[in-house]
């Protein structure tokens, strides 16, 4: 197969992989990070402590990650008809990545999330804020590094999940790399396939490195952490001086 011949349908593969990965990771975010942050919250000694909850929904995650994705997404094959009407193509796998991202997400963001503070946490407490402020202002702030990490890696294992998806007819760069490559004998196609998802990788990896470490680095020079710990520090200094008097 020549250039001119792979050229329209690498590009097409292509597309189809950027939009099951966008989507499925914009799901995974915004349902897994609530679900992470709770996870912390309902934990002993948490902020909303809650031992059932937490175990129904630390044990819902965990089968979640715990499933293989080739499996998963024969499991959901019911389900992702009824959501998209079909169990084959782009739109059809974007059911089941988003289902096998959120809870890798979610774990993901409950270990961030864990990393902040707690001194952060209880001089917001002591200054009158409530739980919502707490989350708001302190801890999705404080692991904003960490979590673009995280995001970063949910990305990274999306891509390789839509290229398993493309086995069983879910488009993509890896149903091209199985049509072609495998089922008509053409190892320079597969070849090619394979180079652009680690090209895609590269640069996503970079990327998320790269803003993960200016966050970091702004948040250690102006951010709300860095007022807290002044405010704290100045406490006992305040409580020292009164005694004195």
């Amino acid at each position: 197969m020549t250039w001119s011949q792979m050229q329209p349908l690498l590009e097409q593969a292509s597309w189809e992989t950027l939009i099951m990965v966008g989507w499925s990771t914009l799901i995974a975010v915004v349902v897994g990070l609530p679900l992470g942050v709770l996870l912390v919250l309902t934990d002993r000694d948490g902020l909303l402590q809650n031992v059932v909850v937490n175990k129904v929904i630390g044990q819902i995650v965990n089968i979640g990650r715990s499933m293989p994705f080739i499996i998963l997404m024969v499991a959901l094959m019911s389900f992702t008809r009824w959501v998209t009407g079909t169990t084959i193509g782009s739109e059809a796998a974007i059911v089941p990545l988003a289902i096998g991202g959120i809870p890798f997400f979610a774990r993901l963001v409950e270990t961030a999330v864990r990393e902040v503070d707690g001194g952060l946490v209880e001089a917001v407490q002591s200054m009158g804020g409530n739980t919502w402020t707490i989350v708001r202002k302190v801890l999705v702030p404080e692991a904003l590094p960490s979590l673009i990490a995280s995001t970063t890696t949910t990305v990274i294992a999306l891509i390789g999940y839509s290229a398993m998806a493309g086995t069983v007819g879910g488009g993509g760069l890896g149903d091209l790399a199985v049509r072609y490559g495998y089922q008509r004998f053409e190892p320079g196609f597969m070849w090619i396939t394979v180079a652009l998802l680690a090209v895609a990788i590269s640069l996503i990896q970079f990327a998320g490195d790269y803003a993960a470490r200016t966050l970091h680095r702004r948040g250690g020079r102006g951010g709300a952490g860095p007022r807290l710990r002044l405010l704290k520090a100045k406490e006992p200094a305040a409580a020292d001086v009164s005694k004195v008097a």
